[in-house]
């Protein structure tokens, strides 16, 4: 059992790997200054490329045609940027104003 048990995880260990290899790679498209953690600006830097490419007539508002599913009211940038905000602190559970690998990708809570 305890063979069986050891075998189950030596066959993980590469899944485990390359998991932690993606998560690294993530966070390194938000790590400008690569010092291993996102901060709260990296984090709304990029995030607001999203916002970018939804703007289809770039005139810093999402109207309704331009969110997905063609719904919603109007959004500025600056209330993009303000959930963004808020969503790093709550990625941020460890309160350190910097966002680790596991962090980031973990799912918001």
């Amino acid at each position: 059992m305890i063979r069986a048990a050891a075998a189950s995880i030596v066959l993980l260990l590469p899944l485990v790997a390359a998991a932690q290899d993606s998560r690294n790679a993530y966070l390194r498209q938000f790590d400008t200054d690569g010092n291993g953690c996102v901060s709260e600006a990296e984090y709304v830097a990029y995030m607001s490329r999203g916002f970018e490419r939804l703007d289809t007539n770039h005139d810093g508002v999402l109207e309704a045609y331009e969110l997905p599913g063609g719904r919603g009211k109007p959004l500025t940038l600056k209330q993009w940027q303000a959930n963004l905000r808020r969503q790093f602190h709550r990625l941020d559970r460890r309160h350190t104003g910097c966002l680790d690998a596991q962090e980031l990708t973990a799912p918001p809570g």
